[in-house]
């Protein structure tokens, strides 16, 4: 991590405390920012309180720090554009816009068979009656409409938009490979001005309010058009998108049949921004959900921007009481060293799993350097977590 912008992550921290939340938020947007500041704290935070004083706009920081190499573009990626859903009324009164074309790139799946519908990946726009619009992504692999297919819902982290995320997971490639939909909402700016999940405002963690409301409409919506088997609908998030993803999790046990939190925070850990300052920097208490969801949690254990202590409360919330803990450790060449534990149900079914990764940061392990905040070193988290999904299935909506 660059060494001033830790020390002035440090003082941020230091101002919240204090009460001076005004100051510490400048603070914050302007380290993310890349803003040049005073080279002392106490210069920086001279600066920030200036820059406070002109703004009202609190942003949390929960945000992916990239590894020490040089930003990667990012490419656009691919699939032969088509139409993704009907325009037209949708639940609770929102609507569906129609996918607009997207520019090809490199293939992330293998070329269509003949008289088979290829793969696709199209955009859309969707409006929810009381929380707002929301672009979006959507991969339908080849043969989208044969049958019945697993939905995984990926929510991106600060900064991140879904062709980012899509591209640093690789998720569109292990998709069309086992025949799911991947749902990638984009946050807004008017919402977030660093593109943050809301996962740390009470207003955005609860059940037909806000944020989560508007995902599980949406979430619902494609479930609805594009022959979705409710049974096995998913939810991953990385940094802010792994909080918010646990957030849905607890929110919609119904909908989502299990939960993917990569360097995120158990839901109900923090209300504002002091409280999820400090859940960052040390980890906080989690409240054990009353109706546990199956949770695959993977944490780098060099993680300076979200403690790996927030990966293990997760786990730990998501455990239900009666499991049994397994845990190994697993070294190959060339790779991350990650400590794996998995907790068993009474009837021998992993319900939970943590994957402890050795010497990572603040990124999305085993993704592409075609994306931002990712460690190619690392073990596959997006394999894994689509293994993890696919033996779960939920009751029903």
């Amino acid at each position: 991590m660059n060494p001033q912008f830790q020390q002035h992550m440090a003082e941020a921290t230091r101002l919240t405390r204090l009460g001076d939340v005004a100051a510490a938020t400048a603070l914050i947007q302007a380290a993310l920012g890349g803003v040049a500041l005073a080279g002392t704290p106490a210069d920086a935070t001279a600066a920030a309180r200036t820059s406070a004083a002109g703004s009202d706009v609190i942003d949390v920081v929960a945000r992916v720090v990239p590894p020490p190499q040089a930003p990667v573009p990012v490419p656009v990626l691919p699939m032969p554009a088509g139409p993704f859903a009907r325009a037209g009324a949708a639940p609770d009164g929102a609507r569906v816009a129609a996918d607009a074309p997207q520019r090809p790139a490199a293939r992330t799946a293998p070329d269509a068979q003949p008289g088979r519908e290829p793969a696709r990946f199209v955009a859309g726009r969707f409006q929810h009656p009381t929380a707002g619009a929301r672009d979006y992504k959507l991969f339908l692999p080849p043969g989208a409409g044969e049958q019945p297919r697993p939905l995984v819902l990926m929510l991106h982290g600060c900064t991140q938009t879904p062709d980012d995320f899509a591209a640093g997971t690789r998720m569109n490639e292990a998709a069309a490979a086992q025949g799911v939909v991947v749902l990638y909402p984009a946050q807004s700016v008017q919402m977030n001005p660093q593109r943050c999940w809301n996962w740390f405002k009470r207003q955005h963690q609860q059940r037909d309010r806000g944020e989560p409301a508007l995902l599980a409409a949406l979430v619902r919506q494609v479930v609805a058009d594009q022959r979705i088997d409710p049974s096995r609908v998913y939810v991953a998030g990385l940094s802010a998108g792994g909080a918010m993803a646990a957030v849905l999790g607890q929110a919609y046990p119904d909908l989502f049949a299990a939960v993917g939190v990569h360097s995120g925070l158990a839901s109900g850990v923090a209300g504002d921004l002091p409280s999820a300052l400090a859940a960052m920097q040390s980890g906080a208490p989690a409240p054990r959900a009353s109706r546990p969801v199956p949770t695959i949690v993977f944490h780098g254990d060099r993680d300076a921007t979200v403690n790996p202590a927030n990966g293990a409360q997760v786990f730990a919330a998501a455990t239900p009481p009666g499991a049994t803990a397994h845990t190994e450790r697993i070294a190959r060449p060339g790779a991350r060293a990650h400590t794996r534990q998995q907790q068993r149900d009474a009837h021998g079914r992993v319900v939970a799993e943590h994957w402890l990764v050795h010497g990572a940061a603040h990124a999305w392990s085993g993704g592409s350097s075609a994306g931002s905040y990712t460690d190619p070193q690392g073990p596959d988290a997006t394999r894994e977590m689509l293994r993890f999904f696919l033996s779960q299935r939920n009751g029903g909506q």
